[in-house]
């Protein structure tokens, strides 16, 4: 299992809402998105030096 159905699981065995789960790991697609997509849109790497 990877790290995302292990922590469904564990809030489903602890009776827990799964809701936070979710939207943790949606924030970190989103986020990682946005940032793909804005070194591709920018043509460099966070942080390059640029002549």
């Amino acid at each position: 299992m990877n790290q995302f159905t292990t922590q469904i699981v564990d809030a489903l065995v602890k009776k827990q809402d799964i809701t936070e789960v979710f939207r943790s790991h949606l924030e970190r697609a989103i986020n990682s998105l946005l940032a793909t997509e804005l070194t591709e849109f920018l043509a460099y790497e966070k942080y390059d030096h640029i002549i």
